[in-house]
């Protein structure tokens, strides 16, 4: 049985997915605000085969809860959503999403979307670590080692060294990491990436040097 986590603020399309989903053999799990949607994927977003997810929610957004769910794990995500702007479903992407629907959409079609990324999902080989030189994450546990010692990494450099790690060799530019870590609403000046960059090196020890500085460009991880 597939175990679908439905983000969504509205009843009515709660209720039809859910019973849509119900009849052909799945269990969804429904909540409808933003900040009760954290509580689960804090706490029991491994329960869970597949999200669901709105963009427009009562407190925390879709996209700041996407962000959150891919700096911990792969689980596959659908963003349905009214937002059909250009901007938005590139920004979906960007973010890690799996798929992007606009509303209206056929349920029989979300749902074979569903079941067909839950397969490819299961045949993926599971890895929760990412390598590289000196510095090993392990995104299940959330925890950092630097020449194998233990790293204590604030939530803002834990996302950003995630972030290399994933993109390793390639130059993150500032903007990129404004986005991916503080949010796509952020207003602030983009020099704060400069400071916890400098915060990320000191933490990490002699394995900071790996986090090369391309002047006017951005930042690279390498080996």
């Amino acid at each position: 049985m597939n175990k679908i986590l439905l983000i969504e603020d509205d009843l009515q399309i709660c209720e039809v997915i859910t019973e849509y989903f119900t009849n052909k053999g799945s269990a969804v799990t429904a909540v409808n605000t933003g900040d009760d949607a954290i509580e689960v994927i804090e706490n029991s977003l491994g329960d869970h085969d597949l999200v669901l997810l709105d963009i427009m929610l009562p407190g925390t957004d879709g996209f700041s809860l996407c962000r959150k769910i891919r700096r911990t794990c792969d689980i596959p995500v659908i963003f349905i959503t009214a937002r059909g702007r250009e901007e938005d479903v590139l920004y979906g992407y960007d973010l890690g999403c799996d798929d992007y629907i606009v509303k209206p959409f056929l349920l029989s079609a979300l749902f074979m979307k569903c079941e067909a990324l839950i397969r490819r999902a299961e045949r993926r080989p599971e890895s929760f670590t990412l390598v590289c030189g000196k510095i090993t994450l392990d995104t299940r546990t959330l925890r950092c080692f630097a020449d194998g010692n233990e790293v204590e990494l604030p939530p803002k450099e834990f996302a950003i060294l995630r972030y290399l790690l994933d993109h390793v060799n390639w130059v993150v530019d500032r903007n990129k990491l404004l986005d991916v870590v503080w949010g796509y609403d952020y207003f602030g000046s983009d020099r704060v990436v400069d400071n916890h960059i400098k915060k990320l090196r000191k933490a990490l020890g002699p394995a900071g040097s790996q986090i090369k500085t391309l002047v006017g460009r951005g930042y690279k991880l390498t080996e």
